[in-house]
């Protein structure tokens, strides 16, 4: 029972004092009990465990076959927990301070070219059962490949922030650090169009007793909002109809779509980094990897060989 209290009061100071969103401190969870249950399978405890104890740990994820980014990630949630711990006065040593993970292999995003989105926001324009889903679902997309925003920033955007008919919207990212996003013509448009409905339906339900959501994208469960699910499986159902792979298709392979066609117009890879809400540039660099086609495309074109004629000796 004392592990379990140290994860849940570290869980607890990471949302009180930064602002750890829920999926965070569900990661954070997620991690430390499989933690906890492979320590006690063995019969140590958090506050004797010492640096040997972490790696043979991590070499049991690794014969369990997990992934070096679930690896990474497991190892940084058992640093912080111990970090905390010694600062808390648990412990008087740190025994995760020197370990070092797994490297990781760099990997560039799935993205999507020009016309897939294209297709995509074509889609989403006549699916949906209703014309209120038809409209909702425009909006969704749009406002997505306009902004570049994170699934949970979107689907719990609240409708204050959205009144107005706004350039642009002030946007709450991770760790409550809020930063704003320009809206493109389209999405400005959809989303008008989507408020006037969303307002109509959130009229008629006051008038059958029932609450206004403060939600640009209400749902009846407990978030009071869309949930990532729902839209993941939106995001899906417009692939198949715009003719695009399934597996090609998510919310976040939009968000990428948003930061490499900027960059593969000439877009500042500083300003992509604000508006994708990245704390660090080092983040935002995955993305450098259309310059190199476009380089190509200027020798290409600039140079006088490229044509293969031949200078003049």
């Amino acid at each position: 029972m004392e592990d379990r209290r140290w994860i849940s009061t570290f869980i607890e100071a990471q949302a009180a004092e930064l602002g750890a969103s829920q999926n965070t401190q569900s990661g954070y969870a997620n991690d430390l009990n499989s933690f906890l249950d492979w320590a006690a399978s063995k019969g140590r405890r958090f506050a004797k465990a010492t640096r040997a104890d972490i790696e043979d740990y991590l070499i049991f994820c690794d014969t369990q076959g997990l992934a070096k980014s679930t690896r990474a990630r497991r190892l940084s949630s058992i640093r912080q927990l111990f970090r905390f711990a010694y600062e808390e006065g648990w412990r008087d040593t740190n025994p995760a301070l020197q370990i070092k993970g797994p490297k990781q292999d760099k990997r560039l995003p799935k993205t999507l070219d020009e016309s897939e989105v294209d297709r995509l926001i074509e889609a989403a324009r006549v699916t949906g059962r209703t014309h209120i889903d038809r409209v909702r679902n425009t909006c969704l997309i749009e406002l997505l490949y306009a902004t570049g925003m994170r699934v949970t920033e979107l689907v719990s955007l609240p409708v204050a922030a959205t009144r107005g008919n706004p350039d642009m919207l002030l946007v709450q990212g991770k760790g409550g650090k809020e930063r704003m996003v320009p809206l493109s013509p389209p999405a400005r448009e959809a989303l008008t169009a989507w408020i006037t409905i969303r307002d109509e339906a959130q009229k008629l339900a006051q008038s059958n007793g029932k609450p206004a959501s403060k939600s640009l994208f209400p749902s009846r469960g407990k978030a009071g909002h869309m949930t990532r699910n729902h839209f993941y499986l939106l995001m899906k159902d417009f692939a198949v109809a715009a003719g695009v792979a399934p597996a090609k298709v998510t919310p976040h392979t939009l968000r990428h779509a948003f930061a490499t066609h900027l960059l593969a117009n000439g877009a500042d890879l500083r300003v992509i980094q604000t508006l994708l809400g990245h704390a660090d540039i080092s983040t935002t660099e995955i993305y450098t990897h259309v310059l190199d086609e476009r380089l190509r495309d200027l020798v290409m074109e600039h140079h006088p060989l490229s044509n293969g004629s031949q200078r003049a000796k």
